[in-house]
């Protein structure tokens, strides 16, 4: 039984067929309130709002993730690292290092349509599984 959200044609784009928003568009680039981002195909907590930042580069960038929230994997390009959800594998975005624009020198570059803002004073909801 699957049990995961519900997506939009333009999320499963996203999510699913590891396609790119349009830079500057997305609701979180420009977003900067105290919660939890987490994954919208299945509810994973992946960033902390404290660790996003202005990155000017077009989409949410955050410099850290939840413990075992996010994992890695060479792009299907051989020169980027691509970021996925841990639990559901939906396709998240990239990573980027060494561009010294944070203390921790990385830069998760994320697609708004692969998350959702929980506000710090709502409960998280359950994570789902498929």
């Amino acid at each position: 039984m699957n049990t995961m959200n519900t997506l939009t044609p333009e999320e499963a784009h996203v999510i699913e067929d590891k396609g790119t928003e349009r830079p500057f568009t997305g609701e979180y680039d420009e977003f900067y309130k105290e919660g939890t981002y987490i994954c919208r195909r299945c509810n994973n907590p992946l960033f902390p709002s404290k660790a996003k930042f202005d990155a000017a580069c077009g989409w949410p960038a955050f410099d850290d993730h939840f413990e075992n929230a996010v994992k890695r994997l060479p792009d299907a390009d051989g020169h980027r690292i691509e970021i996925e959800c841990a639990n559901c594998n939906a396709h998240l975005g990239h990573v980027f290092e060494g561009e010294r624009l944070t203390e921790k020198d990385t830069r998760h570059c994320v697609n708004s349509l692969s998350i959702r803002f929980i506000p710090k004073e709502e409960k998280l909801p359950a994570v789902l599984h498929s």
